[in-house]
């Protein structure tokens, strides 16, 4: 399968808010209901369930934004006012950032709602694993959507139509989880350890996500079990050099449980980021250069730069915050040749996402969309720093707690901790923040663990994100808005 590009496929692209199913079929192609007659028929609708992971970057991305790691950037106060809304806690039901999260991982889920549509047509070699990344990938796209609007529309049996858009509820977000854990369960029982592609699912990934799962219900002593699992199955190790996870030559590397491929060579624009198979947000976060020897990187539009507070989090000793941060005065200083443009001036701090910073590469279509970086949507030390967390709050076992939490110390160079019980929470959850910073993950963490009073703006309706106001309309308006909104 090529993870690049979708080739000749039918893409039964759906949405809560679809006029009818958008069928895209290539010449001489057979219709939606005849499609599934081979192998490669189902392997290529599997493409385009994967495809859809590109959109995630909207979410990642917001997911710093949101946090009190970073502020929204950009040219100026106004510039994509969805993303300054979200920053200042001020958005509402009409926020088209949140629609495009809303639609583009119910895309996501239609397409792999396809495939269990008509899952039993035929029987082939291969296809118990097949179906297990399908059932993985649709978990993935509603545990997102689960993150930012809670209770949501639940639909496993095949797609959604028109009429079955106007008769859908909102489904508890305890239900979502239940049937999410379900299928993980499922997908877990037929994934390898390791696939023979870069950027396919894996027995690992499905215990990380399920883990996680159980997680966001502080349902700890199942989500250390499952995650545990991942550690003393000895597939993953720590990268030695925090220093070259992210760079583009290390990427699918022995920390990589779960990465999202990203393609520099596929065109894309401003008129469909969906439609791109680059790194949308890379772009968006890079500085604004103007002039000088700035290389290996090249310039972006200066969003989500991380705030001084943040910086400032990190010890000196930490070999993580030069590796994750990027300094423009200590940059400057060391190539005085170097001009850029603050953009912003309200946000701006002087520092950019060294992470996920845009690199000079011979990137199609508009350079600044189609970035090759990929994300590395779950990291070993993720799943260790989780799985610490699950141990330490179940109040199972505070000893392996603090052996995982000192791996990832180790690996920045740090010195053990020695602390237990609240204490020992307390010290998990500082490491998750400061080692997965600029990953998306800090707002939600903040969310589950009730650390929210550092958010500027912050209120208890932003617990949740309001589900789109024309969602609610299209559906009838049958669906009650989530409150304060």
């Amino acid at each position: 399968m090529n993870f690049k590009k979708i080739t000749t496929i039918v893409l039964i692209i759906t949405c809560l808010s679809c006029e009818d199913y958008l069928e895209i079929l290539p010449e001489g192609q057979e219709n939606s209901e005849t499609y599934f007659n081979s192998q490669s028929d189902y392997e290529d609708a599997l493409v385009g369930v994967y495809d859809l992971l590109s959109t995630t970057y909207l979410n990642n991305i917001l997911g710093e934004i949101a946090s009190d790691n970073s502020l929204c950037g950009g040219e100026s106060p106004t510039d994509v006012l969805d993303w300054q809304q979200i920053d200042n806690m001020t958005h509402t039901p009409d926020n088209n950032a949140l629609r495009n999260i809303f639609q583009w991982m119910y895309a996501g889920i239609s397409r792999a709602n396809y495939i269990v549509e008509f899952q039993d047509n035929i029987d082939f070699d291969g296809k118990d694993k097949l179906l297990a990344e399908n059932l993985f990938l649709r978990s993935y796209y509603y545990s997102e959507l689960v993150k930012f609007f809670g209770d949501v529309p639940l639909y496993v049996d095949g797609r959604i139509s028109i009429e079955d858009s106007q008769s859908i509820d909102r489904t508890p977000k305890a239900e979502v989880y239940a049937q999410l854990e379900s299928d993980l369960l499922l997908a877990i029982e037929d994934l390898p350890w390791q696939q023979n592609q870069n950027g396919r699912v894996t027995k690992g990934a499905a215990l990380a996500l399920l883990g996680k799962i159980y997680l966001y219900q502080d349902k700890f002593p199942e989500a250390a079990s499952t995650l545990d699992q991942i550690v003393v199955s000895g597939q993953y190790q720590l990268v030695e050099d925090f220093g070259i996870i992210f760079l583009n030559s290390n990427e699918n590397n022995q920390e990589s449980v779960f990465e999202v491929q990203h393609f520099g060579g596929e065109g894309g624009g401003f008129g469909c980021f969906q439609c791109v198979e680059g790194n949308v947000a890379v772009g968006f976060m890079g500085p604004r250069f103007t002039g000088g020897n700035f290389g290996p990187f090249t310039s972006g539009f200066s969003f989500n730069p991380p705030t001084q507070e943040i910086y400032n989090a990190f010890t000196a000793d930490d070999e993580r915050r030069d590796a994750s941060i990027l300094s423009m005065d200590a940059f400057v200083a060391e190539r005085p040749s170097v001009t850029f443009n603050f953009g912003n001036t309200d946000d701006y701090t002087g520092f950019y996402n060294k992470k996920y910073i845009p690199y000079a590469e011979a990137n199609a279509g508009d350079a600044n969309l189609t970035h090759s970086n990929n994300y590395r949507a779950i990291r070993y030390s993720d799943v260790l720093l989780m799985a610490a967390e699950a141990f330490n709050r179940s109040g199972l076992n505070d000893v392996k707690a603090r052996n995982y939490l000192n791996l990832v110390r180790d690996r920045a160079g740090l010195e053990d901790v020695e602390t237990s019980g609240s204490n020992l929470t307390q010290d998990i959850l500082l490491e998750r923040r400061l080692e997965l910073v600029g990953e998306g993950h800090r707002f939600f963490d903040q969310v589950r663990t009730g650390q929210t009073n550092s958010i500027p703006g912050f209120t208890d309706k932003n617990l949740l994100f309001p589900i789109p106001r024309i969602e609610i309309e299209l559906a009838g308006n049958r669906w009650p808005q989530n409150p304060g909104y």
